[in-house]
């Protein structure tokens, strides 16, 4: 069942005997690493918020920002990898209906859905190739099924294709949702007395142990899996919705819980345990859809749509009757007891009691041995700038465009239905990231993914604050501030020292990064195990990330837009290799991941988002957009593709002193993000502004024609139609996945 002999031993040294068989079965489900973060928690504690709220026994199931006064935002990211390996649209649905469930359970109104994709390769004619393009159609069709059926918009993500993804993708979905800060509920079972509700869908033998499944390796049997993978009704999660935000406003609510990882033995046993108090429940009272169900399976079902209610006492019957006014399950199932444990009966039987916290805060707790790597020092011992020089530099930009890790995700996005609930206002691929309205708030919200499972390949601790640091200059390219993390971190074995090691650097790297910028981590999830007999994945940690914006009508979009306008380079780089090292470039066209990763200096990284911050606010940008995956010369082409216009770009080798052309073109050096600015007053203004930050804003040509240009010292190096390289962009992956299917 996944429990080791000593984790057996220490479960018959709490009981004081041989346990059941349910109860067996709850305690390898809830001492998984999936749910009890055996491996992973000691590391987690260098999150200073983690840390407190775990002392504090006030983790819930996710984070809350104020957005002003009156108003909060929460949000949380989750990985559903291993199903969506063996099911990709169930398993991507339901990875979307848990999440969503975190959000409305807290007592907020979802308004966006995000994710963050990674596949294998998906081109050429292999069955590898042909399997990725499988499991990247069914996690997108997933997604876009559940999303639009809820009515939750889908505005923002990312997708990226390596071959440490084969055969196990990773399926990240982040949600977010707007509470009254008033009205936050809790995920407790106070008051002895109280009854507890069963509320949703009901109960069948989908997905049983599917919480231990998320806590092995994938191997040649994992087909054999698909019972673990749950099944999810996204109408049935719409009626849920309306039918919970109903029931909590009436104040009958004591603490409310949604059935995910563990179902039943989960919502029961964290409810009790948070709150210091103990639970009964009959499982011959929960609803059924399938005859012949033991307590094990009952209590093990992570069917979907499902939430456990603690009401007051005396008002069952209200809370009841506003979930079967929507069509839903709604019985008592049990109660809440004083004396702290769980006790789950089959009619007069008695089928599991233990202590409700032997299933949560005894969760034993495993500090692993790490270890780094040999291949670290072979891999960042590779010089960079060693390799040969591209003969045809516009070749390679069209090269990269065509890539379908930078390639236009307009395949993806086209079947996400980005509007739904009229909020949103700058949507997937008209920024860096996306900006929502809030209603009831003169606010708005900016919201991103971000991760690079190369550079954390590399070198795990820089990897990890990029990702922070880039998911931040994203939401600040569309003007809003950073306000706050939820994180995905997804691993290999976390038994291997040295998947251990890269663990640990990225979690190091990751709270630097975030005390640098003085924003929480509020909430995440830790997804471990994620390899095949054929390795693990790359390290891939995974940011989401929340912008706040004074006036959502300041926003900023990424497009060029008007001949003449300036183009203008916001930098503070210093890295000798000019960022090549771990470059989509070197895996595209030199067919290699190595050399050191992009140098992050934190401080510098700061002082360009602030400037780039002010430059939006007070006017002066036209239009804003980082650099990053590609290099510059990518950057210029996505903005020139969004705006269907040229450029003429003009650099100098003295601004890039000792790199050569395909570091200054592709190099992924940080820091830097690409401005367009109208009128001569508006760059004086700019470089003044600049100035003051300790950044340099370097002009480096204008807006206009037909062609993005680049010379370097005059000479020109790249001359291509906007109309080509938006062939390239917008077509490869249509290309792709239409070759497929003829």
């Amino acid at each position: 069942m996944g429990l080791s002999d000593l984790e057996y031993q220490q479960v018959e040294g709490i009981l004081g005997r041989e346990p059941t068989e349910t109860e067996l079965g709850m305690f390898a489900v809830m001492w998984s690493e999936h749910c009890g973060y055996k491996f992973s928690r000691p590391i987690l504690s260098l999150f200073k918020n983690y840390r407190e709220a775990q002392e504090q026994g006030a983790l819930e199931n996710a984070g809350v920002v104020p957005l002003d006064d009156k108003l909060g935002i929460v949000f949380k990211m989750e990985s559903h990898n291993h199903p969506s390996a063996v099911e990709p649209f169930q398993g991507a649905a339901t990875g979307v209906g848990g999440i969503l469930r975190d959000i409305f359970t807290m007592g907020a109104r979802p308004i966006a859905n995000l994710n963050s994709l990674r596949f294998g390769p998906i081109v050429g004619r292999s069955k590898e190739a042909a399997r990725n393009r499988y499991l990247f159609e069914g996690v997108v069709d997933g997604i876009a099924h559940y999303g639009n059926c809820v009515g939750v918009p889908t505005v923002a993500g990312e997708v990226m294709f390596h071959p440490s993804y084969s055969g196990n993708p990773l399926v990240n979905a982040m949600a977010v949702g707007v509470v009254e800060l008033q009205g936050i509920a809790s995920a407790r079972a106070d008051g002895p007395g109280n009854p507890v509700l069963y509320v949703g869908s009901s109960t069948g033998r989908d997905g049983i142990h599917g919480a231990t499944f998320a806590s092995v390796e994938l191997g040649p049997d994992s087909e054999s899996r698909r019972p673990n993978v749950q099944m999810g009704d996204p109408f049935m999660e719409k009626l849920l919705i309306e039918a919970t935000l109903e029931a909590l406003a009436t104040g009958d609510v004591v603490g409310i819980q949604d059935m995910g990882a563990a179902g039943l033995t989960c919502s029961t046993s964290e409810t009790a345990s948070k709150a210091g108090t103990g639970m009964e429940i009959d499982v011959l009272k929960v609803p059924r859809r399938e005859s012949g169900m033991t307590p094990y399976e009952v209590m093990l079902s992570e069917s979907q749509e499902r939430m456990l209610a603690i009401c007051r006492k005396g008002a069952e019957e209200r809370v009841a009757a506003v979930f079967r006014k929507w069509g839903l399950n709604a019985v008592v199932i049990g109660h809440v007891t004083d004396d702290g444990l769980v006790r789950v009966k089959e009619g007069d039987v008695i089928a599991a009691e233990m202590p409700a916290n032997a299933l949560t805060d005894l969760c034993p707790t495993y500090h692993l041995d790490a270890a780094e790597p040999e291949y670290i020092a072979r891999a960042q011992s590779v010089d960079p700038l060693s390799f040969e020089e591209p003969t045809n530099y516009a070749d390679v930009l069209v090269q990269l465009l065509s890539s379908p890790t930078i390639a236009d995700k307009n395949w993806v996005t086209e079947q996400y239905d980005s509007m739904v609930q009229t909020q949103t206002c700058l949507g997937p691929g008209a920024g860096d990231a996306a900006v929502l309205r809030i209603r009831g708030s003169k606010k708005g919200i900016a919201l991103k993914t971000d991760g690079n499972g190369r550079y954390c390949f590399l070198d795990p601790y820089t990897g990890g604050q990029i990702a922070v640091m880039e998911a931040a200059r994203n939401v600040v390219c569309v003007g809003a501030q950073p306000a706050a993390v939820t994180d995905c971190l997804n691993f290999g074995s976390p038994e291997r020292p040295t998947i251990f090691w890269q663990f640990q650097r990225a979690v190091e790297g990751i709270a630097a990064a975030t005390e640098a910028l003085g924003i929480p981590v509020v909430s995440g999830n830790v997804s471990f195990y994620n390899e095949t007999p054929e390795g693990a994945v790359y390290p891939t940690p995974v940011i989401g990330m929340l912008g706040i914006l004074d006036d959502p009508a300041r926003r900023c979009g990424l497009a060029f837009a008007e001949e003449g306008d300036s183009v203008v380079l916001l930098r503070a780089d210093s890295d000798p290799s000019g960022g090549l090292g771990g470059s989509e470039y070197l895996s595209v066209v030199h067919g290699v991941d190595a050399g050191p990763p992009p140098r992050m200096d934190m401080e510098a990284e700061i002082r360009v988002q602030k400037a780039a911050l002010w430059a939006i606010r007070q006017g002066l940008a036209v239009s804003a957009h980082d650099c990053s995956d590609g290099g510059l010369a990518v950057c210029l082409a996505e903005s020139a593709i969004a705006g269907n216009i040229g450029a003429s770009l003009l650099l100098r080798y003295d601004d890039w002193p000792g790199l050569p052309q395909s570091a200054i073109f592709f190099g992924e050096a940080q820091s830097r993000v690409i401005l367009t600015v109208r009128g001569e007053a508006r760059l004086k203004r700019l470089e003044r502004l600049a100035a003051e930050a300790g950044v340099r804003a370097q002009w480096i040509g204008t807006v206009g024609g037909d062609q993005l240009r680049l010379s370097i010292d005059g000479e020109p190096l790249i001359e291509e139609d906007v109309t080509a390289l938006r062939a390239a962009y917008l077509g490869a992956i249509p290309a792709i996945m239409t070759a497929r299917k003829g």
